[in-house]
């Protein structure tokens, strides 16, 4: 009996992503008679599966566990039945990466937009004025989904000449250690070709505001418009939300590309690691720092000080910094009881340090 497993037998999952460590998670599912497929979209409780023998539509009820991170997502691998109706997912496999932003709820949970995604490409429109803080914000939760993040600038055609096109790229890659940054025209195709090339055999996720051209590079990347696009607003040059859910499709050089609604808030989720990444050399000279706990303010020996005094450093690169480490902790304080313990205390060790001092010189005026 030839397993549903075999490459021969999945042959048509290979351009989804399909290889021999998937096949191996799943095999304990094979032999319960499940067929293995990936999310390409979900909606309202139910999923589409693509599977060997075909795109087939499935119930979630058995796999949405009270964590919101744990429901069914767009790029998930997962086991469903082999007929009947309804079908239904039985299990997701573990996942290899995930895209996870904080919602704008009070109750502080994370939502998760994407899974098993290799490459975390951040849409920038040039078509407005550049928001530094926010592509940094989009690097370090792509940092932190285990992805590899790619800046990809839309609308180059509207920039007016190659040397201001240049300075954009620069003051991007500033903000982008360690991370492409490539502009594109899909209206005019330019730039598509090293996009294609840098996204093939692997998944990718796109990400940005509305307006940011992703629908329209969705498009462009396979050769066909299969997403909806809406034009922006004149006043203001935003877009409108054409795009309502996450799906997963084929691109023609190889890979497959997961478009996302337009982002307008884009909250951190434990994303200590993340932000580090993304403001990789401050890190590696607060490694350099005379204090391990050096908060890089009046200390001696201060290297990111030092940065900042040489020009080295931008002061707006470690306010970005140091905003999103603050949001970050924040975030885990509200989910976690006893790092909210711990940070309620150091609040109070600081502000009783701030009240002595105060008092201190209060006694050295009178």
């Amino acid at each position: 009996m030839t397993s549903s497993t075999d490459f021969s037998a999945c042959s048509a999952l290979v351009p989804y992503g399909w290889d021999e460590a998937w096949a191996e998670q799943f095999a304990p599912y094979d032999f319960e008679g499940l067929l293995p497929g990936r999310v390409i979209r979900v909606d309202r409780g139910q999923c589409d599966v693509v599977t060997a023998g075909g795109v087939v539509r499935a119930d979630t009820a058995f796999v949405t566990p009270h964590d919101p991170l744990r429901v069914v997502c767009t790029g998930d691998w997962v086991a469903v039945d082999p007929g009947g109706a309804p079908r239904y997912v039985r299990t997701c496999l573990p996942r290899r990466t995930a895209f996870v932003r904080s919602t704008s709820s009070k109750r502080s949970e994370g939502q998760i937009l994407a899974a098993n995604v290799d490459h975390a490409v951040v849409a920038v429109s040039l078509a407005v004025e550049l928001d530094l803080g926010r592509i940094e914000r989009f690097l370090a939760l792509a940092w932190e989904s285990g992805a590899q993040p790619v800046v990809v600038l839309t609308k180059a055609d509207l920039v007016p000449d190659a040397m201001t096109l240049s300075y954009l790229v620069k003051d991007i890659e500033q903000a982008a250690p360690a991370v492409s940054v490539l502009p594109v025209s899909a209206r005019l195709g330019e730039g598509l070709d090293v996009l294609a090339a840098v996204l093939s055999g692997g998944t990718t996720v796109l990400l940005g505001q509305s307006g940011a051209g992703k629908s329209t590079l969705a498009n462009a990347l396979l050769g066909e418009d299969i997403m909806t696009v809406g034009a922006t607003r004149d006043t203001d040059d935003k877009g409108r939300h054409t795009t309502t859910t996450r799906n997963l499709l084929v691109l023609p050089g190889g890979g497959v590309v997961i478009d996302t609604p337009g982002l307008r808030g884009v909250g951190l989720w434990d994303a200590g690691d993340g932000v580090g990444q993304a403001f990789a050399e401050i890190e590696e000279l607060a490694a350099q720092c005379r204090f391990p706990d050096c908060a890089h303010e009046t200390e001696p020996g201060c290297a990111v000080r030092a940065s900042l005094d040489s020009g080295e450093l931008p002061q707006r690169r470690l306010d970005s910094y140091r905003k999103l480490l603050r949001e970050n902790e924040w975030i885990l304080a509200r989910t976690d009881a006893r790092l909210r313990s711990e940070l309620r205390r150091e609040w109070k060790r600081r502000g009783a340090e701030g009240k002595a001092a105060m008092e201190a010189k209060r006694g050295r005026w009178h």
